[in-house]
């Protein structure tokens, strides 16, 4: 009992840890963002099949323009910091109930800590080119091959480690068990790491992206603490306190966008969580809301190019909405809402049996 307590208090604190940090960062954060003008220059005119982003345009050019981005240096600094702060004091002092605090294990939250950071850097190089207005994509930036190249490539190692290092190698069936799928785990790890990252296109409105992936944060932080893998729950935790503060500052108007260098790690650290607390067959439910966001994309370019006309007025879903005339808060509240719930059901399917 007393060591159930203790790992609660651990979960607890580091997320409240993670929120205070994050929210102490931003200030200085958002200084240097505004003082370089670390926005994009020009609004996107282009979508992805180089149609016309009639839409996009209408409703986000004024803060396309005038908000920052690298958001997201919030997130991954704070859990960078507070994993490397609580492993030092662990390591060279004899402060117990500090010491208690590191969540950084080599068969936990290597991986997920991987993750986050070379996909968030990976994505920072991407933000960076956009505000300069530099590469081949459509509006700057790394070009869509050359970006899920790389996720594909962070995902590889992720699944070297996965099956040769923490030798696993089954999925587990909610209500039914495991089945072992032997070295099949790595192409499904990587087709999974692509799949959550395709879900990104969820950065769209201000607090929409944070509050989604809070809840997909929060839903396997309680898994992870209920199958007694406590540092994932308290890294779960640590992101889940990191996206509140962020939130905190991306109530409209939003101070800045969580950009490429949130939503790549934050995707990355999803699927890693997902396959270590075997839960990959609920993280549809889970985060259902990147497969609506990423499937109304497909959707919407199948129909374009075999039917010729569209089925939503935008894509992602989130800007058919707004193209219907919603607000964008109410757009942003009802998408929180859903995420929630289905986090929840996500939760309840997983600890089946």
């Amino acid at each position: 009992m007393a060591s159930t307590a203790l790992n609660i208090i651990k979960v607890f604190s580091l997320g409240t840890l993670g929120f205070v940090v994050a929210f102490l960062l931003t200030p200085s954060l958002t200084h240097v963002l505004y003082k370089y003008k670390l926005w994009k220059k020009t609004v996107r005119t282009k979508a992805i099949d180089g149609a016309e982003t009639s839409y996009f345009q209408k409703f986000h050019s004024e803060g396309e323009v005038n908000t920052p981005r690298f958001g997201g240096i919030l997130i991954w600094l704070t859990v960078f910091i507070l994993a490397g702060l609580f492993f030092l004091i662990s390591r060279y002092t004899n402060i117990w109930w500090l010491g208690k605090l590191n969540f950084l294990s080599r068969n936990q939250t290597w991986l997920p800590l991987f993750a986050l950071i070379s996909a968030s850097l990976l994505g920072f190089v991407d933000d960076f080119l956009q505000v300069m207005g530099k590469g081949k994509y459509i509006g700057g930036g790394v070009s869509l091959k050359k970006r899920l190249a790389l996720v594909a490539l962070i995902g590889l190692v992720g699944a070297w480690w996965f099956y040769y290092k923490l030798g696993w190698s089954s999925i587990h069936i909610p209500g039914n068990g495991d089945i072992n799928i032997g070295i099949w785990c790595i192409p499904i790890f990587v087709v999974v790491m692509l799949a959550v990252y395709s879900g990104g296109v969820i950065d769209g409105l201000d607090g929409l992206a944070g509050g989604a992936f809070a809840s997909m944060f929060a839903a396997f932080s309680g898994i992870a603490l209920f199958l007694g893998q406590n540092d994932i729950a308290a890294f779960c935790a640590v992101i889940l306190g990191t996206l509140l503060a962020f939130l905190w500052f991306n109530i409209p108007p939003a101070r800045f966008y969580m950009g490429e260098t949130g939503v790549m790690g934050l995707c990355a650290a999803l699927t890693v969580v997902a396959f270590l607390t075997d839960s990959v067959l609920v993280l549809p439910v889970i985060g259902f809301l990147l497969v609506i966001e990423s499937g109304s994309v497909i959707i919407q370019l199948l129909s374009k190019k075999f039917r010729k006309k569209k089925v939503f007025l935008a894509s992602p879903l989130h800007l058919h909405f707004e193209a219907l005339g919603w607000p964008h808060f109410k757009v942003t509240m009802r998408f929180w809402i859903i995420g929630a719930v289905m986090a929840i059901l996500g939760m309840a399917i997983r600890l089946l049996g």
